[in-house]
C-alpha cells in the first residue's frame, strides 16, 4: 500500500492541471474557485476576452463586493455589472461545485470553463464532474503556479481521502 501511495503521489505531482488550449471553444459560463493567487484575475481576463458569457466567482467571502474586485482588477466596472456573479455560499471544493451546479442550472448553461490552480484542478474537476449533469461540458483551465512540496502533499491527501470517502459512501 505504501508503494502505491508514493507512486500515486509522484504521478499526481507530475500531472498537474494545465491551462486550456488557446483554441478551446467559447463556453456559456466561467467558474473560478477562490483561494489561490491569480485565479480571479485570470478568469476576469477570460471573460473580457469573450471566452464565456458570464462568470461565477465561487467561494467569495460574503464581505467582498463587486466594487472591491473592480478596484483590485483595475477597472472593468461594465464587465462586472453585466456579467459577474459572486457566490458566497461555498466554503470548500465540494460546496464550490454544489454552488456552481445551482448557478449553472438556473441559467440552463451547457458548457463551463473551470478555473483554479494547477495543483487543485484534479480534485476540483472530480467534484464538478460529480455534481454537474453529464450533458454539461467542462473545460478545465488551470492557472499555473509553482506549488511547494507541502502544497502538493496536502492536496494529494485531500484528493485521495475524498475519492476514498465517495467510494466508501461516507
Amino acid at each position: 500500500m505504501a508503494i502505491l501511495y508514493v507512486l500515486g503521489f509522484a504521478l499526481f505531482g507530475v500531472t498537474l492541471g494545465r491551462p486550456a488550449p488557446k483554441d478551446a471553444p467559447k463556453v456559456d459560463a466561467i467558474v473560478v474557485i477562490t483561494g489561490g493567487k491569480g485565479r480571479i484575475e485570470y478568469a476576469a481576463a477570460l471573460l473580457a476576452d469573450g471566452k464565456g458569457k458570464r462568470l461565477l466567482i465561487a467561494g467569495a467571502d460574503p464581505s467582498v463586493r463587486k466594487s472591491d474586485l473592480v478596484r483590485r482588477l483595475g477597472g472593468k466596472q461594465i464587465l462586472f455589472d453585466c456579467c459577474v456573479d459572486l457566490g458566497s455560499e461555498s466554503v470548500d471544493t465540494r460546496s464550490n461545485a454544489e454552488e456552481a451546479k445551482r448557478w449553472i442550472e438556473r441559467r440552463h448553461y451547457k458548457s463551463v470553463r473551470l478555473v483554479t490552480s494547477d495543483w487543485h484542478m484534479r480534485r476540483a474537476r472530480y467534484e464538478f464532474n460529480r455534481q454537474l449533469d453529464r450533458d454539461v461540458k467542462i473545460i478545465p483551465d488551470a492557472v499555473r503556479t509553482e506549488p511547494n512540496f507541502m502544497t502538493l502533499f496536502g492536496e494529494y491527501n485531500k484528493y485521495v481521502l475524498r475519492r476514498l470517502s465517495v467510494w466508501l459512501d461516507i
